[in-house]
């Protein structure tokens, strides 16, 4: 029995170190091919420069970077409100034997392919985008749209969850004290489960600055800084994706140089999220 311990906790060990390596191979790949451009062309001028064109030796991806903000703030804005009440209306307004018949439709949410959102945006989303508000239609509304939808289900099964964690107590002493179900909802459940919620809503983000082909297929990819939400757009994924296929040389490294960006930025978000996540767990 021992021994048969022994064998399972190397086993377990293995797969532990296997997720561990294959993550810090990842990164010190994308480092490597990356770094000696923005070495080379410098870190503010890469970051910052307002024209893409490998062709002439130009790499900034400051549209981009902005590109990838806009479409990850208009998702935000989209999907939180939804999401958020969704997870209430799960959490507090509906019986459990309704909950287990919507949660199935939500969890499909996820499943679903990012290639399938992309083609219903542009079958159906771009096209109410030019008829009723003009442009081409490719842009960071129909973009905001796609990811205000995908990012969903994070955002309800998180929030629902952290909901569900608050002790039963403050509700029933909020309610004994005379407040009504809304007045608890809003005063006392949405307070004790906010640091979960913003979890959710980080991730949310994390999932929406990362995804590439819903967007590539919405967005228009015009590496040009927007002057509005009908403007066409390219991200960092976008950016990556589009054009690693035919580079080479520096225009190669400059797209390695944009995932150590967007790697970056991801990092940042999913250690916020993390620290959040820890005080919840530590009742902070």
């Amino acid at each position: 029995m021992p021994k048969r311990k022994s064998a399972i906790e190397i086993i377990l060990f293995v797969a532990a170190a296997i997720s561990v390596i294959s993550v810090l191979l990842i990164t010190v790949f994308i480092f490597k091919e990356g770094f000696m451009i923005i070495k080379e062309y410098g870190l503010w001028n890469f970051i910052l420069g307002k024209k893409w064109a490998p062709l002439s030796g130009k790499f900034g991806i400051f549209p981009m970077i902005l590109g990838s903000i806009y479409v990850t703030l208009g998702s935000i804005i989209i999907g939180v409100p939804i999401g958020i009440a969704t997870a209430i209306f799960l959490g507090e307004l509906v019986n459990e034997k309704v909950s287990r018949l919507i949660r199935p439709f939500i969890e499909l949410l996820a499943g679903i392919p990012s290639v399938i959102y992309g083609f219903y945006g542009l079958v159906v989303v771009v096209p109410l985008i030019r008829k009723y508000l003009g442009g081409s239609g490719f842009s960071i509304l129909a973009s905001s749209i796609i990811l205000g939808i995908m990012i969903l289900p994070t955002i309800i099964n998180i929030s629902e969850v952290s909901i569900r964690s608050v002790p039963r107590e403050y509700k029933e002493g909020s309610l004994a004290l005379g407040a009504t179900h809304w007045q608890t909802i809003k005063g006392v459940i949405l307070p004790a489960a906010k640091s979960g919620i913003i979890a959710s809503i980080i991730l949310g983000m994390g999932r929406a600055i990362g995804e590439t082909m819903a967007v590539i297929m919405v967005a228009g990819n015009s590496p040009k800084i927007p002057n509005s939400i009908l403007d066409q757009v390219r991200t960092l994924t976008g950016n990556i994706a589009i054009e690693m296929g035919y580079a080479s040389g520096k225009h190669a490294q400059a797209l390695f140089a944009t995932g150590i960006v967007l790697f970056v930025i991801i990092m940042i978000l999913n250690t916020i999220a993390n620290v959040i996540a820890r005080r919840v767990g530590e009742g902070k």
